[in-house]
């Protein structure tokens, strides 16, 4: 029985990696859910979180994965981010910069809904990066 497929994640950015893992976890809009070899079709939007890659060799990478679509189609698995970032790549200082930025945004009183939900969102991602990262 198959242990290990092919995983390929192609973000706005270009190919950030391809090759045979043992399996993924990642958050969709529906929750987190983790892809194994020989899992059934499957297709579905990607949520916000840090996603969990277990090579072949058993190393276990972790990577800021926001938004996009996930994709399992007869043993192939692609993950088609918006944004995907390798822990070792995150730069945690900007990330959070952003945070504070965006925490200080929702502590204006003033903001119509639409930019409280704006600022949100950039909150939400700054706290998934710093969490990828390891570095918290």
């Amino acid at each position: 029985m198959a242990t290990t497929y092919h995983l390929q994640v192609v973000s706005l950015d270009g190919l950030s990696f391809e090759g045979d893992v043992q399996k993924i976890l990642l958050r969709t809009i529906d929750g987190d859910v983790e892809i194994l070899a020989r899992h059934t079709n499957y297709c579905t939007a990607i949520g916000m979180g840090t996603a969990r890659v277990t090579m072949d060799d058993g190393q276990v990478r972790k990577a800021a994965c926001i938004g996009g679509m996930l994709s399992v189609m007869n043993g192939e698995v692609r993950v088609l981010p918006t944004t995907w970032e390798w822990s070792e790549d995150i730069d945690v200082e900007r990330a959070k910069a952003a945070k504070a930025k965006a925490e200080e945004r929702l502590r204006d009183q003033q903001l119509d809904k639409e930019a409280r939900i704006r600022a949100e969102a950039k909150l939400y991602r700054a706290l998934v990066r710093i969490g990828s990262s390891g570095q918290e």
